[in-house]
């Protein structure tokens, strides 16, 4: 009988993102938020890695515009998002014309589903009311 080997760090983001929920690693030692999924921390190189919930919310880092033409689904923009608790992730911002996404702008995180993968987007924050 063979041992059954855990779910890798990647496999165990995939099934939060299949429950809906977008849960990140953080570092036990160096209390860092760490994207992408790791076995080490990228920070200070301990093991001592757990799950939590994140929030969703972060700001526009970085964006830029690819052009493709309307036959092939027309321009998309790719985005560097800076989450509230500290780790960047690369994905597209959704929802709003690509010339008015803005560096700084506050994201929220969304769960879609694209074929049979399940992907973090993020779309303009809302104004509270």
């Amino acid at each position: 009988m063979s041992a059954q080997l855990p779910p890798s760090p990647t496999q165990t983001f995939q099934a939060y993102l299949q429950q809906g929920e977008l849960w990140l690693q953080w570092c036990g030692r160096c209390a860092k938020q760490i994207f992408f999924p790791r076995t080490l921390c990228p920070h200070c190189g301990s093991r001592s890695l757990d799950w939590r919930r994140s929030s969703g919310q972060g700001t526009v880092y970085s964006t830029t515009t690819v052009r493709q033409r309307p036959e092939r689904g027309g321009d998309y923009n790719v985005a560097i998002i800076e989450l509230t608790e500290g780790a960047r992730m690369l994905s597209r911002v959704e929802g709003i014309a690509t010339h008015d996404i803005r560096i700084g702008m506050g994201v929220d995180a969304a769960i879609v589903q694209q074929g049979e993968t399940r992907l973090v987007v993020f779309r303009p924050r809302q104004p509270q009311s």
